[in-house]
C-alpha cells in the first residue's frame, strides 16, 4: 500500500507515526517529528506498530497505556491517538481513502495518570486536525509548537486556576455545581480559557440526566442577578454575585492542600473525587425523597441530610428540576424547601 506519514510525541512533546489501514499489517510508519532519543523513538514506533496491526486505534479516540522505554529506563505513560486530516475526512471518494495520510500523535508522561486527561487530550488533537497542513512551513510554524506545548495547554489549566483563585476557588466550584452563568472580564486569553476549562471539568455534565442539566442551565440563566462575574484586572480575581457553601469550602481546602506538591494530575484526581461525592449526595437525597413519599420519618431524614451534607442549596435545585413532573416527589421537595428556608431565616 502507499506509505503513510504521521506524528507521535515523546517526553512532553511531538513525534510521529501512522498507518493507512489500522487493522492491516501492510502499512509503513514514517517519522514526522520527535524529541525522543533515537533508541526510544524506535521502541515507541514498535509499540505503535503493534497497536495498529491489532486494529486497536480508532479515529479520534485516544488511548493511554504504559510503555517500556530504555530511556529513561522505566515505564512511562503514553497517550496515543490516530487521526486523519479534517478536510480529507469530508472526501468520501475511493481515491482519497487510498491515498489520504493518517497520523498518530503520542504524548509521553511520567505515568499512566494521563488517562484522567484523556478527553482534554482528545480535544487537543481535534484542534490539530482542523489546522494540520502537510506543507513544511505549517509544520514548523504551527504543528511543532502546538505539539510541544501539550502539557502546558491541556494538563496544567486546573492547576493554574487553583493557584490563581486560592481560597476563592470555593466560589468557582459552587458555580460549576449549580450551573451558574459565569462572566470573565479583563482577563488574558489563556486565563479566560483556563477558567472555562475548569468550570467544564468541575460541572456534573454527563453525570446527571441531560434534561436536568438543560433545565438547570435555563433556570440559572433566567436569574440574571445570579450570574457570577470574575474581574481579573488586578493581581487577584475579584468576584461579584458569588455563592458558596460548606461542601465547596471543604473541597477548596483539599485543592489548596494538594497545591504543595504541584502535581497537575493530583488536582484532576481531587476534582474527580469532588464530583463523585456530589453525585453520591444527589443519589442519596433522591433515595430519601422516594422513601419520604410514604414515610414522614424519611422526610425528616431528607431534611437532616440536606442540613448536614453542606451542599443542600444545590442538591435541592437539582432534585427539584428532576422531580418537576412527579407530583408526589414534587410535594416532598416543596416541603423540604420550606423547611430549609425557615432554617436559614432562623
Amino acid at each position: 500500500r502507499s506509505s503513510q506519514q504521521g506524528a507521535d510525541s515523546g517526553g512532553g512533546s511531538p513525534s510521529s507515526a501512522a498507518a493507512e489501514t489500522p487493522s492491516s499489517e501492510d502499512f509503513s510508519l514514517s517519522l514526522l517529528d520527535t524529541n525522543l532519543p533515537a533508541e526510544a523513538e524506535t521502541e515507541l514506533r514498535s509499540f505503535i506498530a503493534k497497536r495498529l496491526t491489532k486494529g486497536a486505534l480508532f479515529e479520534g479516540m485516544g488511548n493511554v497505556a504504559s510503555v517500556g522505554l530504555s530511556i529513561p529506563e522505566y515505564n512511562v505513560g503514553c497517550y496515543y491517538c490516530r487521526f486523519q486530516q479534517e478536510n480529507l475526512l469530508e472526501m468520501p471518494t475511493l481515491e482519497s481513502d487510498i491515498n489520504a495520510p493518517e497520523y498518530v500523535v503520542c504524548f509521553l508522561g511520567g505515568s499512566e495518570k494521563e488517562d484522567t486527561f484523556r478527553l482534554e487530550l482528545d480535544k487537543y488533537i481535534q484542534s490539530l486536525k482542523i489546522n494540520l497542513d502537510l506543507e513544511q512551513k505549517t509544520l514548523e510554524t504551527y504543528v511543532d509548537p502546538y505539539l510541544r506545548s501539550w502539557f502546558e495547554n491541556a494538563i496544567c489549566p486546573i492547576q493554574r486556576v487553583v493557584q490563581l483563585f486560592q481560597e476563592k476557588l470555593a466560589f468557582l466550584l459552587h458555580a460549576a455545581l449549580s450551573y451558574t452563568p459565569v462572566e470573565v472580564k479583563n482577563a488574558d486569553e489563556r486565563t479566560e480559557k483556563d477558567i472555562s476549562r475548569f468550570l467544564a471539568a468541575a460541572s456534573l455534565q454527563g453525570l446527571v440526566q441531560e434534561g436536568t442539566m438543560t433545565s438547570l442551565c435555563i433556570a440559572m440563566t433566567e436569574e440574571q442577578h445570579k450570574s457570577m462575574i470574575i474581574d481579573c484586572s488586578g493581581p487577584q480575581p475579584q468576584l461579584h454575585n458569588a455563592g458558596s457553601n460548606r461542601f465547596c469550602e471543604d473541597w477548596m481546602h483539599a485543592f489548596l492542600n494538594g497545591a504543595e506538591g504541584g502535581n497537575p494530575f493530583l488536582f484532576r484526581q481531587i476534582l474527580e473525587n469532588f464530583k463523585l461525592k456530589a453525585i453520591q449526595d444527589i443519589n442519596n437525597l433522591k433515595r430519601f425523597i422516594r422513601q419520604a413519599e410514604m414515610n414522614h420519618y424519611a422526610l425528616f431524614k431528607c431534611y437532616m441530610f440536606l442540613k448536614n451534607c453542606g451542599s443542600g442549596d444545590i442538591l435541592l435545585k437539582i432534585v427539584k428540576v428532576e422531580h418537576a413532573e412527579m407530583p408526589e416527589a414534587r410535594n416532598v421537595v416543596t416541603v423540604l424547601e420550606e423547611f430549609m428556608r425557615e432554617t436559614s431565616v432562623a
